[in-house]
């Protein structure tokens, strides 16, 4: 029993005098004023090359938006969504590689026992105090190895209700969002629970209308556009006839289909639909609609996936009939006199 209390003394002892030869190790003049020196230098060279490489994003930003075909511009995104990331980890190997040089410049000669437990009360620190940045480092990485979303894409961000807006800067830590009225919002990876992306950057929308005159209703379409504000950042494309379609006697179906901007909508959900009523009725004579406009979304890929889904939905099981087997007769029992 004697011996085991003087191990376990020895033991404390030893723990102690690790634990003080660390503090040393750290708490010194040559050790801080070092720290600070390699820590500016790694900072400094990272922001060189943090500059450098916006210099290039700014770039191919200009080159995407110059050209007109539309794969070309999101493999530019891509690149620029990936030039951007790489400003983040290229700092953060930079201040590893400064704290290791440190280590090795301030530790040179230093006894194991020492740096272990130096090492060990690093980790601790290091894992205590950054385990917010942690997490954001992990669901970031994860969002930007699946291709969540880029630089440029238009998104909604959940559980958040009026978190919305184009993606301007993607790091692992955090994203920033900048919304149609300005606002300029930063939001921490490990909070993103789900992204809405609006393809390409627009909403596209439908009008549907039923007139009583094919003529007649084709120069409302018209002399809506001409009503409509002529500002891409309101109407990205003015109401395109898409169908026209006899469905009656003197009954027309025609379908015109526009683009807005996200959070721009109304522009056609509501405005559109008061200029056709107005325009209509203040022709001379009968009115041309017969119902009032319904507008709706027209993304041409959702169209496909739901009208396929619900085609495969309505179609029943063939049923098999099975064969009926052959009744079996039954053999009248001999009578043996």
């Amino acid at each position: 029993m004697i011996y085991f209390g003087a191990e376990q003394s020895s033991g404390l002892a030893q723990a102690g005098e690790t634990i003080r030869n660390a503090a040393d190790s750290f708490f010194n003049a040559k050790s801080i004023l070092s720290f600070f020196i390699i820590l500016m230098i790694a900072l400094v060279l990272g922001r060189i090359i943090a500059a450098l490489l916006r210099r290039i994003t700014k770039f191919i930003g200009i080159q995407a938006d110059k050209t007109n075909d539309l794969n070309q511009v999101n493999r530019l995104r891509r690149v620029e969504t990936l030039i951007v990331l790489s400003i983040a980890i290229i700092r953060g190997f930079l201040i590893i590689g400064a704290f290791y040089f440190w280590w090795v410049y301030t530790r040179n000669g230093q006894q194991p026992t020492a740096m272990l437990g130096a090492t060990a009360l690093t980790t601790i620190f290091v894992v205590g105090a950054l385990n917010p940045i942690i997490r954001d480092l992990t669901y970031g990485s994860v969002m930007m190895a699946e291709h969540w979303f880029g630089v440029g894409d238009y998104v909604r961000i959940d559980p958040f209700d009026n978190l919305q807006g184009i993606v301007d800067r993607v790091t692992l830590r955090s994203t920033r969002i900048r919304g149609i009225n300005g606002e300029i919002m930063w939001v921490n990876n490990q909070n993103i629970q789900a992204v809405r992306i609006t393809p390409k950057g627009i909403r596209t929308l439908a009008l549907d209308l039923l007139v009583s005159d094919l003529d007649r209703g084709l120069e409302l379409v018209k002399q809506t556009n001409l009503r409509l504000p002529n500002n891409p950042l309101m109407l990205a494309r003015p109401l395109t006839i898409l169908n026209k379609q006899e469905v009656g006697n003197k009954l027309w179906h025609i379908t015109a289909i526009g683009e807005t901007a996200p959070g721009r909508e109304w522009v056609l959900e509501d405005y559109a639909l008061k200029l056709l009523k107005e325009i209509d009725e203040s022709g001379r004579g009968k009115g041309t609609l017969l119902h009032e406009p319904v507008a709706r979304y027209a993304d041409v890929e959702a169209e496909k996936r739901f009208a396929r889904s619900i085609k495969n939905s309505s179609k029943r099981p063939v049923k098999r009939q099975i064969p009926l087997s052959p009744p079996v007769r039954k053999k009248k029992p001999r009578i043996v006199n």
